[in-house]
């Protein structure tokens, strides 16, 4: 990455010493050495990327490595494109900065044009060490891509998930999750997505081969917001999550491993790699992942150099934010989101003056920064789609919109916040988050399905139904086809007690997706409150097919079985659902009754 550049003074160079004889084990006072100046530097903050199986293309380890690049390493300080740290310093510190003062940048300039000279072996610091394999030790669970991706040798860049099925049988709390993405000299960046509800299954075009595609839906029938950014790129040193803040992982849940990728001139093997490190302590609070974006608002003329796009989000409660994680692509330029405070005092939350998609980062808080009900996060990004921009992939430039594509763009924000000073009394603060950055979003764009989709889920949620339905119906005028809002649509209208109405949009979900376990559940319940039990009995049926543990559905069918007359089925069916859940009310209630029916 690059930074505009900084110009750096020097004193001239005294000429009264005579030059150091390449015999000499030690350098006159006066003159620098990377054993006692430049070493502890370079160990610090470039070797743990420049060295074998890591990204960087060579390695810095010992004085020979360094001075075979010594002019290459005093342009790139120079300009502070190495180490890769975007952000300006602020008065907000990050963890684990990895910019170089300006007196680093100095002593290893100045160790360059003095003629890189080695140093006494005394005053060598000790050489890193670093911990083979696991950064961690050894994880507690490793899951391997069931099979590797071919990553093409010619062609754009490449992104490819892979789905990683979690062999647990309980729930487990994770502290800290490690990426090993495969050979790293191809790997972009790397992200995780948690999916409960298998919805990436649907994409694979065989079971364990992954799916292609940059954007990735997961789906959700409880709140569940993302709470945790699960990401790599080349130097990323693991988390572990502050006491408190572990991820919940459930049994039958997926890891959707999202990853760049960029060809070699060869095919190469992807097979990546996660390990999670367990923890018996369960999370105490709960954070959340907000999105700001406004990609709607990206149509940049070809030439344009400063073209600016904003998004400004009011919080409904108290937050402290814990990491910021900013995102565009090759036309990013100029990026920065500040917090208005509602006393009007504005703190820069991060600030990239020189934007590069090669570096992008999850930024963690030195601090959590408090920020109160009623505060503005604003995003500010300017975008250059000229020919000045060396970072642009059209030649001559061309026009470019908002989108998926890496020659596409996005205007994207993601913060990773921890609802504080809050009332459990008054529901889940998450929810507050959730319903405002919803309403935002249909404000900002009436077209945006997921908003309408995501504020009817919470209007819902608190009782507020005919609001919802509103909302749902909005979503499904935009995607007529599409499962996931249909199936929203027709269970608000069955819970409203209009089940006739939401037999057609249920049977559009299944249209849409025909092995949709809800959409079978909520098609059976519409039916049964028709009195058509017979067919209501086949969705159940289905549904029981698709998720065989279920004990709802188990007391279900056993209810409309019964409805029949059909009670020895219906007995086996209640007995079946109290196996899987001994307090299933459904099943209890109506095992009771046919004990005094005592039916033969």
């Amino acid at each position: 990455m690059s930074f505009p550049l900084r110009i750096i003074l020097f004193g001239l160079l005294s000429s009264t010493f005579a030059p150091m004889l390449a015999a000499q084990s030690s350098a006159p006072a006066s003159q620098l050495t990377f054993n006692r100046d430049v070493a502890p530097i370079v160990f610090r903050s470039c070797s743990t990327c420049h060295r074998p199986g890591e990204a960087a293309p060579f390695s810095l380890l010992n004085y020979s490595d360094v001075k075979k690049h010594a002019r290459q390493i005093a342009d790139v300080v120079r300009s502070r494109a190495m180490p890769p740290w975007l952000p300006e310093p602020q008065e907000l510190k990050f963890a684990d900065e990895l910019r170089l003062s300006d007196a680093d940048i100095n002593r290893i300039l100045t160790w360059v044009e003095q003629g890189a000279a080695e140093g006494a072996p005394a005053d060598l610091p000790p050489a890193p060490k670093f911990v083979q394999g696991w950064r961690l030790g050894q994880p507690d669970l490793v899951l391997k891509a069931e099979k590797p991706f071919i990553l093409p040798p010619e062609g754009t860049d490449t992104y490819w998930n892979f789905i990683f099925r979690l062999p647990i049988q309980e729930t487990k709390w994770v502290k800290a999750v490690e990426i090993r993405p495969g050979d790293k000299q191809y790997v972009h960046h790397a992200n995780i997505l948690v999916d409960r509800a298998h919805a990436s299954r649907q994409r694979e075009t065989e079971p364990g081969a992954g799916f292609g595609g940059m954007e990735i839906r997961i789906e959700s029938q409880a709140f569940d917001p993302d709470s945790h950014l699960l990401f790599w790129k080349p130097g990323t040193i693991p988390y572990v999550e502050p006491e408190g803040m572990a991820l919940r992982l459930d049994k039958g849940t997926d890891l959707v491993l999202n990853t760049h990728l960029q060809p070699s001139g060869k095919p190469e093997v992807i097979q990546p790699s996660i390990g999670l490190y367990f923890t018996d302590h369960p999370a105490t609070k709960l954070p959340m992942l907000l999105q700001l974006e406004n990609d709607l608002k990206l149509d940049i003329p070809p030439g344009q150099k400063d073209f600016l796009v904003t998004d400004d989000f009011t919080l409904p409660v108290d937050v402290d934010l814990m990491a910021i994680y900013p995102h565009a692509h090759y036309l990013g330029k100029d990026i920065r989101a500040q917090a208005t405070l509602p006393d009007g005092t504005k703190k820069m939350l991060i600030y990239i003056p020189q934007w590069n998609l090669n570096w992008q980062a999850v930024y963690r808080y030195a601090e959590p920064v408090l920020l109160p009900r009623g505060t503005v996060i604003s995003l500010l990004y300017s975008y250059d789609n000229s020919d000045a921009n060396p970072m642009n992939p059209n030649h001559p430039p061309l026009r470019v919109n908002g989108g998926n594509r890496s020659t596409d763009e996005m205007c994207h924000l993601w913060l990773q916040v921890l609802p504080v000073n809050f009332d459990a009394a008054n529901g889940d603060p998450r929810m507050a988050l959730q319903e405002a950055l919803a309403r935002h979003n249909v404000e900002k764009n009436p077209a945006d399905f997921e908003a309408h989709y995501n504020l009817g889920a919470m209007l819902q949620a608190r009782g507020n139904l005919d609001a919802a339905l509103a909302e749902y119906e909005a979503a499904v005028k935009l995607r007529p086809e599409d499962a996931t809002g249909n199936n929203a649509l027709g269970a608000a209208l069955v819970e409203g007690g209009r089940p006739a109405q939401a037999v057609s949009y249920l049977q559009a979900a299944l249209k849409a997706r025909a092995d949709y376990f809800d959409a079978h559940y909520n098609l059976g319940f519409a039916l049964a409150q028709q009195n058509d039990f017979a067919a209501a009995v086949d969705q159940f049926q289905t549904a029981l097919r698709l998720q065989p543990q279920d004990a709802a559905v188990e007391a279900n069918l056993g209810a409309a079985l019964a409805e029949m007359g059909r009670y020895a089925d219906a007995r086996v069916h209640f007995q079946h659902a109290l196996l899987l859940d001994p307090a299933q009310p459904i099943a209890k209630e109506n095992l009771e009754a046919l004990k005094e029916m005592n039916p033969r």
